[in-house]
């Protein structure tokens, strides 16, 4: 199976999504406390990330 740019930027996308989004997860649900902000921040910040990636699809 040949990969190519943009199939490497699709699963890419794809992991810092469930990244992204298991991170907010747990600074929802498993640290309430202080420490789940900076949880969420970081997975803001693979969302951002991932949007990035996704634009990136067909222009590199």
């Amino acid at each position: 199976m040949g990969m190519n740019k943009n199939t490497i930027l699709g699963w890419a996308t794809f992991i810092m999504i469930i990244m992204g989004l298991t991170l907010i997860g747990l600074g929802i649900f498993k640290y309430s406390e202080i420490s789940g902000w900076g949880f969420a921040a970081a997975g803001v910040g693979f969302l951002a990330n991932a949007w990035v990636f996704s634009s990136l699809k067909g222009r590199v």
